[in-house]
């Protein structure tokens, strides 16, 4: 089963073609042909959740000049520049200059080859699409800005090219949100986990979201007016998601409760109509509340709703954890997953390390149904109840964590490995069997030469490369931790 999204994947991405105005008049319904092309690749980004803003075809400086202007009023997240034929970089510098929004330059010929027997200057023309990147890399040059990204390749049959196309329209959904997200952030960060404390001025600054100051009474007072029947209509949906096993060898773990079930499916019809009424796109929390309150009975047994809205791509992030709520909400808009986890014990016998955590998790990556236990205490948490248990999908798996600098500035500690299938501790929290390359050891001394946040965002796939291409649109400073010495 897959927890379907609570909104659309989007992003606002413009297209524009390229050419030089010279060919029209000497060779009659190229201009005509090379728009068919636009509008095909237009049609494409479309048909990938995108909102496409297309200003056709710029020739000259004046025809490009003027659609500068309408490119910056389009709030933009990314745009295409389709190299059609030739241009001269006068359809370019401008818009290299003025837009601040990452620009992909896309060179697809409509052909394999040219027809060299029947070769034409007109065909060649029709599929010139790569003649003008040189000269427009140099002119990026001199304008102060960084090469853009390119793709090169076919406009039909090419699944790598397609490939490239569609990892830039999901970062263009990462930026769409970090851009304009809520992020709640209700009590206070779990006491001494000094790498966690964040500026949420910092995170407007350097990410654009709004980091939105939250109480936890508003939870409770939802709580409290949750009815009978939707409670059950929760529980209903709660146990054909999860199972509930008797308990194995942990002592402070129990069979699902009646009791935990019904404070959890409360708690999490509560959460649901707090995150609309906010408004919010992901939740870092953590609070305490008196001992033996009703406050912090509904605080503490926020997992299952967390591990629901987080499947549903809105990142819940415990101990109130700022930063990976961000990598986590990353990885969701990549459609990579997303899971709260740090490093736990390694297995020296056969090589890995077991990564995981206890609180909120994305579940639309778990290998077979995730677990609910009952858990007599949350170690080093006050609290008890019910809370989750799942394996990550086996295979390749992708670790974005996202650490501070001594000068305030946000980076993007990112690592790829394997999820092995094999025992986990059955302790009510989620473990992966983690494996890296070259082994567990020297990996882990090589992240955390990196200075990463002790938490991590946890997806399945190998997309190191797409997350370094989102820390470089967002001008964030970036390791990729690999096998191979740096």
């Amino acid at each position: 089963m897959q927890i379907e999204r609570r909104k659309p994947l989007t992003a606002n991405v413009g297209v524009v073609g390229v050419g030089h105005a010279t060919y029209w008049a000497q060779f009659p319904g190229l201009r005509e042909e090379l728009l068919g092309y636009l509008d095909t690749f237009e049609q494409r980004i479309a048909n990938r959740q995108c909102e496409t803003v297309c200003f056709g075809l710029v020739d000259d400086a004046p025809s490009t000049y003027a659609a500068v202007r309408r490119m910056k009023a389009a709030g933009l997240d990314l745009l295409f520049c389709d190299m059609l034929t030739y241009a001269t970089s006068s359809t370019w510098g401008v818009v290299c200059r003025e837009l601040d929004v990452p620009i992909v330059l896309v060179a697809l010929q409509p052909a394999k080859a040219m027809d060299y027997a029947r070769g034409s200057t007109r065909m060649q023309l029709a599929n010139d699409n790569i003649c003008s990147l040189p000269e427009f890399a140099g002119v990026a040059v001199r304008m102060g800005r960084r090469v853009p990204p390119m793709v090169i390749g076919t406009l039909d049959d090419d699944p790598a090219a397609e490939a490239e196309v569609a990892q830039w329209c999901r970062i263009a959904h990462v930026l769409h949100d970090l851009k304009s997200a809520r992020i709640g952030q209700m009590g206070h960060v779990l006491e001494a986990m000094l790498d966690m404390h964040t500026d949420p001025t910092a995170l407007t600054a350097q990410l654009g979201l709004h980091a939105v100051q939250l109480e936890a009474e508003a939870v409770v007072a939802r709580y409290r007016a949750v009815r009978d029947a939707e409670a059950d209509a929760m529980k209903a949906r709660v146990l054909e998601f999860f199972d509930t096993p008797d308990p194995v060898s942990d002592p402070i773990t129990e069979k699902l409760t009646a009791a935990d079930l019904d404070t959890a499916a409360r708690a999490a019809v509560a959460l649901e109509r707090f995150v609309d009424a906010e408004a919010l796109d992901g939740l870092a929390y953590y609070y305490e509340g008196e001992a033996g309150s009703e406050l912090r009975r509904v605080v503490t047994s926020l997992i299952v709703g967390n591990s629901l809205l987080t499947a549903a791509g809105f990142p819940m992030c415990g101990e109130l954890d700022l930063k990976t709520c961000v990598a986590m909400l990353i990885l969701d808009r990549l459609e990579i997953g997303g899971s709260f986890a740090e490093f736990h014990p390694v297995d020296f016998h056969e090589g890995f390390v077991l990564v995981g955590h206890d609180g909120p998790h994305h579940l639309n990556v778990a290998e077979g149904r995730p677990v609910l236990r009952s858990l007599k205490a949350y170690h080093g948490k006050p609290g008890r109840g019910a809370s989750v248990e799942f394996q990550l999908r086996t295979g390749p798996i992708t670790m974005l964590s996202i650490g501070q600098t001594f000068d305030g500035r946000l980076k993007f500690v990112i690592a790829e490995g394997e999820s092995r299938p094999g025992p986990i501790p059955p302790t009510g929290n989620t473990n992966t069997r983690g494996f890296f390359r070259p082994d567990a050891v020297t990996f882990l001394k090589r992240w955390l030469a990196e200075g990463p946040t002790h938490h991590f965002a946890l997806g399945v796939g190998h997309r190191a490369a797409e997350i370094a291409a989102v820390a470089e649109c967002l001008g964030i400073e970036h390791a990729v931790v690999s096998a191979e010495p740096a």
